[in-house]
């Protein structure tokens, strides 16, 4: 095994060699809401349309290279996500359009009156498929969170959970302000009260290992483009609530999970391109992650090699997102949101959500543009944690995102243009 090291990776990510009109690279830290992808992505999903290209389920050859290709790349999520089999998972055009997919079907089996929690620190699109049930009387509780340090107050949770809480919303982790969620813990008193757990991991998902089963949720959702793929959704469930639950669909179409959920054609060659991913980050767990070994014992094969490249990614991304926390606060007059104590960056992941004196996030992000370096400034779909905030009518916050192909120089460059515009 070799240290993970960025520039052993960055000549894998075609992207990453742009520059501007002036000759500068381009410095990516738009991470949370879309990454760059490796040379092996885009390979796999030219393959799919030069050599695969057909619909599913037909007696010819491309047709049934098309059959191979969706079921490698539930396969391939299953590993990604230790789902108990590939049949829990679900592709979509997105987490969102899945989560309201789902929401009308979880509907279907509640009553008015019945209730969902949702969170204050979740992306809208954990939040409004669940207030659109309002139309049919179901009750929307929200569950706070502490502006303080942007973590949720999971103590209140159990004021808000009754007999008539059918389900739990939450994100696993925040992508305003990085916050980590307690998935387990909030699951055990979920199910205590006899509710379900649905999870936005899309957040969460190219940070640190997932294991369903160990979260002990029982819906879990993110998007592919998030860790290094291209746009597709993928949702995991349990089968049995998979296989009970009236799905919406076409007559023809498959009864039995997965089909039943996937409404229509789906994108193949992004399913080609997801499979692609997942075996890049089992690459990086192979090459650079061998030491993380010891910390998933129950785990071999393809799985173990992806827990070990997530691993070896959340620790260089930890030591990587502190330096850039050294250098924010430097900065006279910046302002950072979320959890900053070194002991505790575990509990969020390297993304920073940041004020500065001065100016607002989107002049920054404006200017931060005309100099290559890729941000991103508003709600970023946050709509909660921002009026949370009191940033609503303040244009928000200027979002920092660090993937683990940025590199110490790139945060450097970042800080120095950030320092200069403070004085």
């Amino acid at each position: 095994m070799t240290p993970y090291d960025p520039t052993s990776v960055r000549p894998l990510f075609p992207a990453l060699a742009q520059t501007d009109e002036h000759g500068q690279p381009l410095i990516f830290f738009d991470g949370p809401g879309g990454t760059q992808v490796p040379q092996r992505v885009i390979d796999a999903i030219s393959d799919y349309l030069l050599h695969r290209n057909a619909n599913s389920h037909a007696a010819f050859l491309t047709s049934q290279r098309t059959d191979e290709t969706i079921a490698a790349a539930h396969a391939a999520l299953a590993d990604f996500l230790n789902a108990p089999s590939p049949d829990e998972i679900v592709f979509g055009p997105n987490m969102t359009t899945l989560t309201f997919a789902f929401s009308r079907a979880l509907a279907r089996t509640w009553q008015p009156g019945d209730e969902v929690i949702v969170t204050r620190l979740d992306h809208d699109a954990n939040i409004a498929p669940w207030l659109a049930l309002q139309e049919q009387g179901v009750v929307v509780r929200h569950l706070d969170f502490d502006p303080a340090d942007c973590t949720l107050r999971v103590d209140a949770l159990d004021d808000l959970l009754n007999e008539r809480t059918r389900l739990v919303a939450v994100g696993g982790a925040s992508n305003a302000v990085g916050t980590i969620n307690p998935i387990k813990q909030i699951a055990v008193k979920a199910h205590a009260a006899g509710a379900l757990v649905f999870v936005d991991a899309v957040h969460l998902a190219p940070h640190v290992p997932l294991d369903v089963q160990a979260l002990g949720c029982d819906f879990l959702a993110c998007s592919v483009y998030k860790f290094y793929g291209p746009h597709v959704g993928a949702l995991w469930g349990r089968y049995d609530l998979l296989e009970q639950l009236p799905a919406y669909k076409v007559r023809p179409s498959d009864p039995l999970p997965p089909g039943k959920w996937m409404t229509g054609t789906q994108n193949h060659e992004g399913l080609a391109g997801a499979t692609a991913a997942v075996e890049y980050l089992a690459w990086l767990g192979a090459e650079h992650g061998a030491g993380y070994a010891d910390q998933f014992p129950a785990f071999s094969g393809r799985r173990l090699a992806l827990k070990q490249g997530l691993a070896a990614i959340s620790a260089y991304e930890r030591q990587l997102f502190a330096h850039l926390l050294d250098g924010f606060e430097q900065i006279p007059g910046l302002t950072i949101y979320g959890v900053t104590a070194r002991d505790r960056l575990h509990e969020r992941t390297p993304t920073a959500a940041i004020r500065l004196q001065g100016h607002t996030p989107d002049e920054l992000s404006q200017r931060l543009g005309q100099l290559g370096i890729a941000t991103y400034a508003g709600h970023m779909y946050a709509v909660a944690v921002i009026e949370r905030l009191g940033l609503a009518d303040r244009g928000g916050v200027l979002r920092v995102g660090l993937s683990h192909y940025n590199t110490r120089d790139e945060v450097d460059k970042l800080l120095e243009i950030l320092d200069d515009w403070s004085s």
